[in-house]
């Protein structure tokens, strides 16, 4: 069996009971997707607080340049129609 440290990184995400949310929690090493997920258990998930589980290898993770910040979210500053404040929520509505 190899060495733990040759195991691939894996990025944690849990939702919470009450959340509509997965909130990143941290990483583990693994074997396969499956051990990460009983690792994720094992140390994010013991007060039985989670619902569900996101395993992410952390190469599989893509980010954008903070220098292209200006050119990806420039342009939706023209369009101020899509920002909530022209909208009224009806009080049914309880989460969006």
């Amino acid at each position: 069996m190899s060495d733990a440290h040759d195991w691939p990184l894996y990025e944690i995400f849990i939702r919470a009971r009450g959340g509509l949310d997965h909130k990143h929690v941290g990483s583990v090493h693994a074997a396969d997707v499956a051990m990460a997920i009983e690792h994720a258990r094992d140390v994010y998930t013991r007060r039985l607080e989670g619902v569900s589980i996101w395993v992410v290898r952390s190469t599989d993770i893509v980010a954008s340049d903070p220098a292209d910040s200006d050119a990806l979210f420039e342009p939706a500053r023209d369009k101020i129609y899509r920002h909530p404040t022209f909208y009224e929520i009806p009080k049914e509505v309880e989460t969006l």
